[in-house]
């Protein structure tokens, strides 16, 4: 991924830390579901080869939309929350997203 995307519980803290050092207070899951979102959207326009959808929160699952705002896919987390998956699991759950942006982009 990005240097500015975390991809563990590690670099969620160092990012926080990061933050904090310049007097900016950031919520531990708030900076996961930035992750989470930032990750599949990464996913997104790496399948696509540029950015044409857009991924964004409808309550707990990830949506995404194209460039004339249709709904094209949606991404449930497993069990309660993404940010749960997160901290179970990163690796497990990076690989769930890559799989879902494949399948949205494939299925067109």
């Amino acid at each position: 991924m990005s240097v500015e995307i975390p991809s563990n519980m590690e670099e969620v803290a160092m990012k926080i830390a990061a933050a904090k050092v310049h007097g900016q207070d950031l919520a531990t899951d708030e900076v996961i579901k930035d992750a989470v979102r930032d990750t599949m959207q990464a996913f997104m326009d790496e399948a696509l080869e540029g950015h044409y959808d857009d991924v964004s929160w409808d309550g707990e699952q990830l949506v995404v939309t194209d460039f004339t705002s249709k709904q094209v896919g949606t991404v449930a987390p497993n069990g309660e929350s993404f940010v749960a998956n997160f901290k179970a699991n990163a690796d497990q759950l990076s690989l769930k997203l890559e799989n879902a942006a494949a399948k949205i982009v494939g299925g067109r």
